[in-house]
């Protein structure tokens, strides 16, 4: 089969490899859309993933070809969004419940391969049935979805908080998205990329800006999550928290990336700084929200690029261009 690889840091291609076959509890499932996200940028930079190669690509959906041994309650023809976490179920924070923080964790498309090929092999375990209104390459953005539902998992936010988002890319508008409907008073969001600020607008956020202080919000906001990952977004996120407020690290940053907080300021004005890590008990529920037209595909999904184009894919993406970027075998 075809599949995208990345062979060592900054090199990604198209290769021939083997088809996946299914071992007790898996199948296989012919990919039919596979999105990229940041996380994609930094295994090809040569971070998360143990060992390079790997075939990339952890927000995928398609149909069950094959099925192994020991599979219950799915078949072949089966059309399936896959949840790439891959736990040990073993360790000390499996064991508690936070399976997200395993100490043997692994990922489809980030240890191990995923859906940035023509066919990618999963547990069944992690295999949710799409409805027939649901088409199956839009349901790619379920993986995503299911990250961000952990987000506001770990925000416990009340209602009537005021939000400011950092970054309107596929993570901040789908951020965006549940801050609307968990009671959110107003939703602000920053972001340099003027086209992509439209779309928060056209999606019904309260302010937009290019930067926080063009927003009037004298006492700081409820709750600041930033999407991007970037330093300076991130040390100004950290300075619009107000008092009793949360600072959500939701965007993933390079390794080397430093903020300076305030200590005092954190203790006296009782400032919780937390981050939000991929998936926990999060992919069903996305499922269900995703089911019942939480986002609308037609305006997240941007691009659809055929799988041979996967490095100009990684390349558009880099650059900011359009929102959610897909390939498709």
């Amino acid at each position: 089969m075809k599949a995208a690889v990345i062979s060592s840091p900054g090199v990604v291609g198209i290769e021939t490899v083997d088809d996946p076959a299914p071992g007790t509890g898996e199948v296989v499932v012919q990919v039919a859309a596979c999105g990229l996200c940041g996380t994609d940028l930094h295994i090809l930079q040569g971070e998360f993933a143990p060992t390079l190669p790997i075939v990339p690509g952890h927000e995928f959906a398609g149909e069950i070809v094959a099925v192994g041994a020991e599979v219950a309650g799915l078949a072949v023809g089966d059309q399936v969004a896959v949840d790439p976490s891959l736990y040990c179920h073993e360790c000390h924070y499996c064991r508690i419940g936070r399976n997200n923080l395993c100490e043997r964790w692994n990922a489809i498309g980030v240890t191990v391969p995923g859906g940035a090929a023509e066919f990618a092999a999963a547990p069944a375990a992690n295999c949710i049935r799409l409805p027939e209104h649901i088409s199956t390459r839009d349901a790619a953005l379920i993986e995503p979805l299911s990250c961000a539902v952990r987000g506001y998992d770990v925000l416990s936010t009340r209602m009537a908080a005021h939000v400011l988002i950092y970054g309107s890319g596929t993570m901040g508008l789908m951020m965006l998205e549940l801050a609307k409907r968990t009671g959110a008073a107003s939703v602000d969001m920053v972001d340099v990329n003027e086209d992509r600020l439209a779309t928060a607008r056209a999606l019904g956020c309260s302010t937009t800006a290019t930067s926080a202080e063009a927003i009037q919000r004298p006492r700081g906001w409820d709750v600041v999550i930033d999407a991007t990952g970037n330093a300076a977004a991130i040390q100004d996120g950290l300075e619009r928290v107000g008092k009793g407020g949360t600072f959500l690290q939701f965007g993933v940053a390079d390794y080397a990336t430093r903020a300076t907080i305030d200590p005092y300021r954190i203790y006296n004005q009782e400032i919780t700084i937390t981050g939000s890590m991929a998936v926990l008990h999060s992919y069903e529920r996305a499922a269900e929200l995703f089911a019942g037209g939480v986002l609308d595909p037609e305006v997240f999904i941007s691009d659809r690029l055929p799988l041979v184009d996967y490095a100009a894919a990684l390349q558009q993406f880099k650059a900011g261009q359009g929102r959610k970027i897909q390939v498709v075998p």
